[in-house]
């Protein structure tokens, strides 16, 4: 595969990680996308190839919980829905999980959702 582009950057990187690991029902994959202007994050089970939760910055229930200065683009937004996710899971009894960065480097609003989601009760 050749790179041409900043997305096939990211998606070499993306299948190399997701050769070594894989989402179980005892401890489901969270995987995160960043857009420019949003952040999305799902759990996922690969054995089934089903969403077990998700949240993101334009979820009407996280977007309502925003501060003034929060959005899906900047740290703030991205720590809300790093707690959104974990609180989801912790409702569905799951506290263990695998973190699949998805070829993003782990900087930045990426790391704001993972440790959001740590210091909301989320083991990885």
């Amino acid at each position: 595969m050749q790179i041409k582009t900043k997305e096939d950057r990211r998606d070499r990187i993306k299948f190399r990680i997701r050769k070594k690991m894989a989402g179980t029902p005892e401890k489901p994959r969270l995987s995160v996308f960043r857009s420019v202007t949003h952040i999305y994050v799902q759990v996922i089970d690969d054995r089934t190839g089903q969403t077990v939760a998700s949240a993101s910055s334009i979820d009407p229930k996280v977007k309502g919980q925003m501060p003034k200065g929060a959005a899906g683009g900047n740290l703030k937004g991205a720590e809300l829905v790093g707690t959104a996710i974990a609180e989801r899971l912790k409702e569905k009894g799951i506290t263990k999980v695998v973190f699949d960065r998805n070829g993003f480097l782990y900087h930045g609003r990426v790391r704001a959702v993972a440790e959001a989601a740590r210091t909301a009760g989320l083991e990885f």
